[in-house]
């Protein structure tokens, strides 16, 4: 017997909804101030439903429109949400958090992308590929769709440089038309609020390994009938500075081994004395200053690199560092404290014989500035790493991540 209440016409609703196949696709379209257009993409997408047999929704985010946005695409047949956080990432994230398909199609509202090719999204996501990304380049870019700037410099360099960056192997990453499926969605955890979502995206796609592909899709001149939202050298910038702040081993490790590198090399080469690149070139103890210079700093880049990966993946918005999660069991803070413990009473013997000597002297001329610069650096390399390992297992600890005694979750 069935025992569920009658005449709850909330309820009954519910349980249609439950006994109902689950929906297949959903397109999400964030929209703020898109009346001219909003409309016609509602309803290209919703013939696309019906032409190819497709159970669909179409849910408009509605970013706080005065132009009549919202009752137009809910006029042509879209379920409209309203979005208070401002932004084009969060405008996406609460669509797609209300959307229902399993599958996910995403595109402006200005009409640039056709929606009608949203069943092409859906065959390649049938066929097991977590995200399909839309390219405008390997397809067509009418006349008056992109300045030139964007076609030419803005999407080629960035792109590049996410794929250089995160091996992500896609030759449009800032197209707004693409598709994915819900699983690999949650699993991304996605944070930004603004323009950056298009590159966390697709970064973070490309950490969690999902199966990528591309499709040719044409892009079109939109209709908004006013100025565009985007601000190509404001968005760009947040779009480089996203990456870069993404990339530590990149922004950080790099650019700190090339210095401590280099620094090391002047210290131990002018040790012995001065060296003559040519007649007039010579290389002295004032050049070693700089070697030390060099290295102090490096070590000091790597250490923040260090504090910036270790952050990233404890508040899990890094999803890769297998390598670092690896060393980070194996290297716990009393190897820090080892290391840099050694460094300074090597530092402090060397410095200390050094200082034996001159006030032996009587505290007249310092004639051993080279052993005083080579000592001192390791004795300063020394508490900089005491103090660098301290802090990186506060950093864990304070994330749930305490390095080295605990597996991280």
């Amino acid at each position: 017997m069935d025992s569920r209440p009658r005449g709850n016409p909330a309820a009954e609703d519910a349980d249609r909804e439950a006994e109902s196949p689950q929906l297949e696709v959903s397109v999400v379209i964030p929209c703020l101030n898109e009346a001219n257009s909003v409309g016609l993409c509602v309803e290209k997408a919703i013939r696309a439903f019906q032409a190819h047999g497709l159970r669909g929704e179409v849910v408009v985010a509605d970013n706080g429109s005065v132009d009549g946005s919202a009752e137009e695409a809910a006029r042509c047949g879209a379920r409209v949400i309203r979005v208070e956080p401002r932004g084009y990432g969060a405008t996406l994230r609460a669509g797609i958090a209300a959307s229902r398909g399993a599958f996910v199609v995403m595109g402006d509202a200005d009409d640039s992308y056709d929606f009608s090719e949203v069943s092409r999204f859906v065959e390649m996501l049938r066929r097991g590929y977590d995200v399909v990304m839309g390219n405008r380049f390997r397809g067509e870019i009418k006349p008056g769709a992109m300045p030139w700037h964007h076609r030419r410099i803005g999407n080629p360099c960035l792109t590049a440089l996410l794929n250089v960056l995160f091996h992500a192997g896609i030759g449009d990453s800032h197209c707004g038309m693409r598709g994915f499926t819900r699983a690999v969605y949650q699993r991304m955890d996605l944070r930004c609020t603004g323009m950056e979502f298009a590159s966390e995206f697709v970064i973070k796609a490309a950490q969690l390994g999902a199966r990528m592909t591309e499709i040719p899709i044409t892009l079109w001149p939109d209709k908004r009938g006013r100025p565009p939202h985007l601000r190509s050298f404001r968005d760009g910038w947040r779009h480089l500075r996203f990456m870069l702040l993404y990339a530590p081993n990149w922004l950080f490790l790099a650019p700190g081994g090339v210095l401590l590198s280099a620094g090391l090399f002047l210290v131990f080469w002018l040790l012995a004395g001065p060296r003559h690149l040519t007649p007039r070139i010579i290389l002295d103890v004032h050049s070693m200053i700089f070697g030390v210079f060099f290295t102090l700093l490096g070590a000091q880049i790597i250490s923040v690199g260090f504090f910036a990966k270790v952050f990233s993946y404890s508040t899990r918005f890094d999803h890769a560092g297998v390598s670092l999660k690896r060393l980070l069991r194996r290297v716990k803070l009393e190897h820090g404290l080892g290391a840099g413990t050694l460094l300074f009473l090597v530092g402090l013997l060397g410095s200390g014989r050094v200082a034996w000597h001159w006030a032996a002297s009587g505290f007249g001329p310092l004639h051993e500035v080279r052993a005083v610069l080579f000592w001192s650096m390791w004795l300063f390399l020394g508490v900089q790493i005491v103090f660098s390992s301290v802090f990186l297992s506060m950093l864990g600890i304070s994330r749930g991540t305490y390095i080295g005694d605990y597996e991280f979750k």
